[in-house]
């Protein structure tokens, strides 16, 4: 249970318990969140993160790309990257910020995605994993620790070989 490193030894008896259960950890998941969020394209995913950015981050530089990235999770092991890339023009220095998501996150709920998006957006004012950064995702989460701690039981769920449990076609009408 690599994603759940560092919980405590009874939080992870209680996950393998609920992994040998005959729903697994997927019927928990799919219990706590039915349908995946509707953002597919990238244009859709800078919107959305540019929405939250404005709302609690206004005076943070602007984003100059945000988009999913399909090689994230399996050349990094992330789930999203924030970068900040400086070039010389003339006689100004230029900085470009951007943000990546692993495509993978394409269809899960939205809880995740603005999970992730808060952490991402958090590293622009805070660049390390410190009380500071956690308490700035929590001011634009609340709920920022129970939906990651959801992720990693997802991840948990595809990692011994569960299938993926949101698609686009949730969101279709029946």
């Amino acid at each position: 249970m690599k994603y759940l490193a560092g919980y405590p030894p009874a939080l992870l008896a209680q996950v393998k318990q609920q992994i040998d259960s005959p729903s697994g950890l997927a019927g928990l998941l799919r219990k706590r969140y039915a349908t995946a969020h509707e953002i597919r394209t990238d244009r859709a995913l800078y919107d959305y993160v540019n929405g939250l950015k404005s709302e609690f981050m206004r005076n943070a530089e602007p984003l100059h790309k945000v988009a999913f990235d399909s090689k994230l999770h399996v050349i990094r092991n992330a789930l999203g990257t924030h970068t900040t890339v400086q070039r010389v023009q003339g006689s100004k220095l230029k900085t470009k910020r951007e943000i990546r998501v692993a495509s993978l996150f394409k269809e899960v709920p939205e809880e995740w995605l603005r999970m992730i998006v808060v952490h991402e957006l958090a590293h622009m004012k805070q660049r390390e994993h410190d009380k500071a950064f956690y308490s700035l995702c929590t001011h634009m989460e609340p709920a920022y620790h129970q939906l990651e701690f959801d992720l990693r039981l997802y991840l948990t769920h595809l990692d011994h070989g569960g299938e993926r449990l949101w698609s686009a076609d949730d969101l279709r009408p029946q």
